[in-house]
């Protein structure tokens, strides 16, 4: 009978066993997550303490920190403005405004400016942009390192709408679900700062409640003791599966003797 049950107990330690492999290396991993949110937390607190940055096109690139307070003084070119679609604020869909703000305009220079959200019609109608103040223009905001990003899942055969090969490219803005600062140098001609500067400030109706990265660490480390949590329950039930099969083969040969 000791035989029979063999290979049935060699299988359910190994499954026990991995099972505690699996489990605890969830708990690492959510530990590992836990310490990038709280390098993220750092930086953000890192770059909103330093003094606010005045932008200009020989701006080093080591002041440009991610979330630092930063200002500048330009003129906007709204010809070359894009929409980021599917940008959702208070549930509500909508587009992101970008627009460059033009820092030294003999050299085409300049900074590429997220100016805020703004809603999209239900009948599919074009947004109504604000308009663009003449003039050279002083616009407040913080630093982010590119344009927030978002996920992309394209269906087999679905269209993608990419940024047009040179801008200006019609009367209205393209539309576009992400933005790389490089593609949009090579399509405006712009030399841009390898920065964008999100606004805001303005005395326009677009809404600046811009997104921040999720920062929770707390959340990582509860789900790790959860995961660590499991583990130690299967490493209690590897041992006690272990536990009884050596007691029964302890007992097994002086039983057979005593028949």
């Amino acid at each position: 009978m000791a035989r029979a049950h063999t290979p049935r107990l060699v299988a359910a330690l190994l499954l026990l066993a991995a099972a505690v492999a699996i489990l605890a290396s969830l708990g690492r991993w959510q530990l590992q997550r836990a310490d990038e949110r709280r390098a993220i937390l750092a930086a953000i607190e890192a770059g909103r303490t330093q003094p606010p940055l005045t932008l200009a096109p020989g701006t080093p690139a080591a002041e440009l920190a991610a979330w630092r307070p930063a200002r500048a003084q330009g003129q906007w070119q709204d010809d070359l403005s894009v929409l980021l679609e599917n940008r959702n604020q208070g549930g509500r869909p909508g587009y992101w405004l970008a627009t460059p703000l033009v820092l030294d305009a003999a050299r085409h220079q300049a900074v590429l400016v997220l100016r805020g959200w703004l809603p999209r019609h239900a009948d599919g109608r074009s947004p109504q942009l604000p308009a663009v103040p003449a003039g050279p223009q002083s616009v407040t905001g913080e630093l982010a390192p590119r344009v927030p990003r978002l996920f992309e899942l394209w269906s087999l055969g679905a269209s993608r709408a990419s940024l047009p090969a040179s801008l200006p490219a019609g009367v209205m803005p393209p539309v576009v679900q992400n933005l790389d600062l490089s593609d949009y140098a090579r399509a405006t001609g712009l030399t841009l700062l390898p920065v964008v500067l999100m606004q805001t400030q303005g005395d326009d109706a677009l809404v600046r409640d811009w997104p921040q990265p999720s920062v929770d660490y707390n959340q990582n480390l509860g789900y790790a003791l959860q995961w660590f949590s499991f583990a130690g329950i299967a490493a209690i039930a590897w041992l006690v599966v272990a536990a009884r099969a050596w007691r029964r083969a302890r007992r097994g040969p002086s039983s057979h003797t005593g028949r």
